[in-house]
């Protein structure tokens, strides 16, 4: 079976996509919802031969097993089909979209869905090593039938990071007190600067419906105390998981209306937000205590060292809905519907071109990802000096232009090398190591060369010798070490 274009499809937010490959293999469909830990590996179709016993033989290895949506999270349907020995999971929907019209028939007595299913993690899905597609009704009843007349089909599932042009997008799912994102926000500015407005960033803050959490009760009163604000409608976490004292779920709520509102006057427009990275890292050094996390003087001082008006700030966030009345938040709103868009369920969380990040928020994995993302060929220049460079340099790269690895490793190398003349050459030209971003080589006598990077060289033997340092110097942004001498 084929379709012009592909099937419509979704990626799950876990498991290891192999990104840049494919897998091609013969799909099998369970026929169950494969909920059940102990998965009957004989059942399903197209049906195979019996073994001596009368039993069905089990699904051939490796294979793609197409799984029913329903009765569990995708999250334990994909777990239990990789302990059967799947290569590759497609969960085929059950439910009609209300958008596909009349491109999909729903089952008698099922009405279709406004929004779709996003293939979210629980939480538990990082034991999860195989890839898995959510298949739309409309076409994956097609191939269930094909399965079902027992026919064969053979399914590729192939995985790129989309790079539609010579712009990133890219977007972070945090809160105010997220400590495990907390170095990277710290770092990231340095890459939004290098990155010179060739990447387009939307932070989102991660807060709870209050409404679907039952924290706005049946009779309007907010059951759920300092957790929330808007009378219950908006959420966090405590993060000190002390009700009675400290940061409560309601400040973390205030903080995250104030930044999404920064963003919106600072940073929207450019998708950069230089002031809004300033403020995170004013606000860390000065307000990121229990004594001031909600102290307005602290929050305005952070706010003036950023060069952000706190009187807009505080326009904005009364202008939205603000926190106190039982009113909606336009903004809060927002940042609700996005997240359930996404599918985010575990923060922190990032975004490249709309494909999750797989690995912790850190620096080398969103600057790897993001230098990934661009088309061939335009990749702003940082990227080709520090995408290259060894994890855990990669942000002293981008500060300083160079890979501190690399140039500690070339620089001993060089200084290694000996030079042994038993009489002056007529003449000795040396192309030095230089950036791969410069023009040219450089020239340099013998002497000067022996009195910069040589001073204990001596002659002493009838031959030039030395220990190139070339091997790598190429691939990490600096010219070969060359030596002609006649």
């Amino acid at each position: 079976m084929t379709k012009m274009g592909g099937y419509d499809h979704r990626v799950a937010q876990f498991g290891v996509p192999p990104y840049g490959g494919s897998l091609h293999q013969n799909v099998y469909y369970a026929d169950s919802d494969l909920c059940d830990v102990n998965v009957d590996t004989r059942k399903g179709y197209p049906t195979r031969a019996k073994d001596k016993d009368g039993q069905m033989l089990p699904w051939p290895s490796s294979f793609i097993l197409m799984v029913d949506r329903g009765g569990c999270n995708f999250v334990r349907k994909v777990r239990n089909a990789q302990h059967s020995g799947a290569a590759g999971v497609l969960i085929a929907d059950n439910t009609c979209l209300c958008s596909a019209g009349n491109a999909c028939y729903s089952d008698p007595g099922i009405s279709c869905e406004t929004r779709e299913p996003p293939m979210a993690d629980d939480g538990s899905g990082s034991d999860i090593s195989i890839p898995s597609f959510f298949m739309f009704k409309q076409d994956a009843d097609p191939i269930k039938a094909e399965l079902m007349a027992n026919h064969v089909v053979r399914v590729e599932m192939a995985w790129s990071l989309p790079n539609p042009d010579a712009r990133v997008e890219y977007d972070v799912w945090t809160t105010p007190t997220d400590s495990v994102a907390r170095n990277f926000m710290k770092q990231w500015k340095a890459a939004v600067v290098a990155l010179d407005g060739r990447v387009y960033f939307t932070p989102h803050m991660y807060i709870y419906d209050g409404i679907k959490s039952s924290c706005l009760g049946a009779n309007g009163e907010n059951q759920c105390y300092n957790l929330c604000t808007n009378n219950g409608r908006y959420c966090a976490a405590d993060p000190d998981s002390n009700l009675d004292q400290g940061i409560s779920g309601a400040d973390v709520v205030g903080e995250s209306l104030r930044r999404a509102c920064i963003w919106k006057l600072y940073g929207e427009m450019d998708g950069v937000g230089e002031a809004w990275w300033d403020y995170l890292n004013e606000f860390m050094f000065r307000c990121d205590t229990q004594e001031y996390f909600t102290n307005l003087d602290c929050i305005r001082d952070a706010m003036a060292q950023s060069g952000i008006d706190s009187g807009k700030i505080d326009d904005c966030m009364s202008d939205s809905g603000g926190i106190e009345d039982d009113t909606p938040n336009y903004i809060l709103e927002d940042e609700l519907t996005a997240k359930d868009s996404r599918g985010v369920v575990i923060v922190p969380s990032a975004f490249v071109n709309g494909v999750a990040i797989r690995g912790a928020l850190e620096f080398d994995v969103v600057f790897t990802e993001i230098c990934a993302s661009y088309l061939a060929g335009v990749e702003p220049n940082i990227c080709s000096l520090c995408a290259a460079c060894p994890d855990g340099h990669k942000y002293e790269c981008v500060v300083d232009g160079y890979c501190h690895l690399w140039h500690h490793h070339s620089t001993n190398e060089i200084r290694n090398a000996t030079l042994a003349l038993t009489e002056p050459p007529t003449m000795s030209s040396f192309t030095t190591v230089k950036p791969a971003a410069s023009s040219g080589t450089e020239n340099v006598t013998a002497d000067e060369l022996r009195h910069s990077e040589f001073p204990t060289a001596a002659p002493a033997a009838t031959t030039a010798t030395y220990r190139s340092a070339s091997a790598n110097m190429k691939s990490s942004g600096y010219v070969l070490f060359t030596i002609t001498m006649w």
